[in-house]
């Protein structure tokens, strides 16, 4: 019987491998022995730092810009159903923090910002305190990678959200003033100039203008808005002023409107200080515009310079009230003085340009201004002297303005004031200007001598008194023609090669002065007619003209200006034009009828506004005394008198006299 032997399940131990663990585990092993020898090697050296590198906290917000573009798209989205959690905190970052508060740092805000510009189509009407916040923010102060960023958000938001367009401009118009709140210090960056706001301002407005095209019109409604009061500062209104001829640099559709803004506005302080003036004592009027003091800042300058001396001081209420209203007067004198300068400059760069269309502009807009603005704001002193010196510079333009101004004074579609204010500014243009030539006066004079004489004729029949009321148009220009007489009578004697004179009456000092056909005889018709005009017209223009005209033996109205004095003004005037002519006594006689009379104003007196007046030297013309009858004035000029003290007329108006 054969025994077996069993054997054991599985492999034989000599078949039985080792398996050793992972190599890992025993390089783990080896590696650590490795750390302990070398730290036990090494564990008494000292660590050191690059200096070169930057150490900078992470703060608490600041994440990266990936992760805030989704936070933002989250919260628009989440704003939408009614969660507005994630939407405050991105307001946050733009509003000004509270006392208190950390100021978000720059990095967050440009990341936000750029997030804001990758979820632009997001930012609907209901998004509007967002994009307010947004706008509003202190961008103009930061670095240029910025400022470049947010125009880049500007042109996406208008052009996909069209809605936010006007609030665009506005804000871009404010950040044109001396009051946007994007201008104020930025926390942890350097400051920079005034003028760099304005300069960044307009490029990020010009961008916008070629972006959308049809914002122009927005743009001049933010533009007029914006427009600094009348009464704030000098230096409110000058950098306004000029930012708004930048704007008309790249805007030309708009140049035209821009400026009849300025001029408007312009207007409006010249009428106010006219008004202050008269409201002064005669003596400190003419202080207050003859010694305004010049100032030599550029307007550069006002751009950047934060001090405004028209603020108000704490001594000012210890001051006394006509002290204070000098005061102010003088501010506004210098503002107006400071802007017609600027505008000379503006104008003058355009009438030297080599472009004859550039050239022609000049006039055409101001000839535009002058029929809707100047002409129609009454006693406007200083603003048409842009147009005096501009019209004068072309033979062309003295004859197209002249012809304006007879148009207008004889048309009868015109309202009454604005036909005498044309006539007013006929007469003191051909008085003033220098390069308005002999043919010109002679022209003028006899067209207004033939409407004279057409008035007349239809206005004699039915007279019974000098009557203001009805037949102002007269009055008016035939204050015209005594007003040119007075400084021009020598561009209307005859010269020798006229075909027909006036030679009938002798110079008491032997000589014949010989005049030009129809001069005497046009004041023979209208003096001494029952129209009476010696009666209407300004007292200062009369009694000037009644003194020159005897001293050349032009005609004689002495004796009508003493009957003159018994007429009675209110017995001729009223609605009907008819009553009866009554002479005055010493109980009837009424001490004051200039509201009766015409007004003396005459819009090219003499220009005092010390820094602008150097535009109109050589253009202007200044009072000529009379030969025989003002050698004492003239030899009180030549011996150091600035100014002659007499005539009438000068007194009045604010002539000067000069011995010329």
């Amino acid at each position: 019987m054969t025994t077996t032997t069993s054997r054991p399940v599985g492999p034989t131990p000599s078949q039985i491998t080792t398996k050793l663990p992972p190599s890992s585990t025993l390089v783990r092993k080896r590696e650590d022995d490795n750390d302990l020898e070398s730290s036990s090697l090494t564990k008494h050296h000292r660590v050191t730092f690059d200096s070169d590198v930057e150490v900078r906290i992470v703060e608490k917000w600041e994440k990266s810009a990936a992760v805030i573009q989704d936070a933002v798209r989250r919260a628009l989205q989440s704003h939408t159903t009614g969660d507005d959690s994630g939407y405050e905190k991105v307001k946050a970052i733009y509003a000004p923090p509270e006392e208190g508060q950390e100021h978000a740092s720059h990095i967050a805000i440009r990341n936000h910002t750029a997030a804001l510009l990758s979820n632009v189509c997001m930012l609907n009407k209901d998004c509007a305190d967002l994009v307010h916040s947004v706008l509003s923010s202190d961008w103009l102060g930061r670095s240029d990678d910025y400022v470049h960023l947010f125009v880049q958000f500007l042109a996406n938001l208008v052009s996909a959200q069209g809605l936010f367009l006007a609030d665009a401009l506005r804000v871009l118009v404010e950040n044109l003033t001396t009051t946007s709140p994007s201008q104020r210090q930025i926390h942890d960056l350097p400051s920079i100039p005034r003028s760099k706001y304005y300069s960044r301002a307009h490029r990020t407005l010009q961008f916008l203008l070629q972006v959308v095209p049809s914002a122009c019109r927005i743009l001049l409604s933010s533009l007029t808005t914006h427009f600094p009061h009348h009464n704030d500062s000098r230096r409110a209104h000058v950098v306004y002023v000029h930012n708004l001829l930048q704007i008309a640099e790249y805007a030309p559709v708009l140049q035209t409107d821009i400026l009849a803004l300025i001029t408007e506005r312009l207007v409006k302080i010249d009428l106010q200080v006219q008004e202050d003036l008269e409201d002064l004592a005669e003596d400190v009027e003419d202080g207050v515009v003859q010694h305004v003091p010049q100032t030599r800042l550029d307007s550069a300058t006002f751009l950047d310079d934060d001090q405004d001396s028209d603020e108000e001081s704490d001594t000012d209420e210890e001051m006394d009230e006509d002290v204070l209203r000098t005061r102010d007067i003088t501010k506004s004198v210098e503002k107006m003085d400071r802007i017609l300068d600027m505008l000379f400059t503006y104008y003058d760069q355009k009438a030297s340009a080599t472009s004859l269309d550039s050239r022609r502009s000049v006039v055409d807009v101001l000839m535009g201004q002058f029929q809707t603005i100047i002409l129609p704001s009454h006693r406007s002193r200083h603003t048409q002297f842009l147009l005096f010196h501009f019209i004068q510079q072309s033979f062309p333009h003295i004859d197209a303005f002249v012809a304006t101004c007879a148009q207008i004074s004889f048309d009868k579609r015109r309202p009454a004031m604005v036909r005498q204010a044309a006539a007013a500014y006929l007469a003191s243009f051909v008085a003033r200007g220098v390069h308005v030539s002999s043919e010109i006066v002679v022209e003028v004079w006899d067209y207004i001598s033939t409407e004279l004489k057409r008035l007349h004729r239809e206005s004699e029949a039915g007279c019974r008194g000098p009557d203001l009321t009805r037949y102002s148009t007269y009055y008016s220009l035939v204050q015209a023609l005594l007003y040119i007489f007075c400084f021009r009578w020598r561009d209307l004697e005859a010269r020798s090669d006229d075909d027909e004179v006036d030679n009938d009456l002798p110079s008491i000092y032997g000589e014949e002065r010989q005049w030009r056909v129809g001069v005497k005889d046009t004041f023979q018709l209208n003096i001494f007619s029952k129209l009476n005009p010696l009666k209407v017209c300004s007292p200062a223009i009369v009694t000037e003209f009644a003194r020159i005209a005897h001293h050349l033996h032009v005609i004689y109205v002495y004796h009508l200006l003493e009957t003159n004095k018994r007429v009675r003004l209110s017995q001729h005037s009223g609605p009907s034009g008819y009553t009866r002519l009554n002479r005055e006594t010493a109980l009837t006689a009424r001490k004051d009828e200039d509201h009766q009379h015409l007004d003396e104003y005459f819009p090219f007196d003499p220009y005092y506004l010390p820094k602008s007046k150097r535009w109109i030297e050589g253009d202007y013309r200044d009072w000529v005394g009379i030969p025989g009858l003002d050698d004492q004035e003239a030899s009180e000029s030549e011996s150091g008198e600035e100014e002659a003290g007499d005539g009438d007329v000068e007194e009045a108006t604010g002539t000067e006299k000069s011995d010329e």
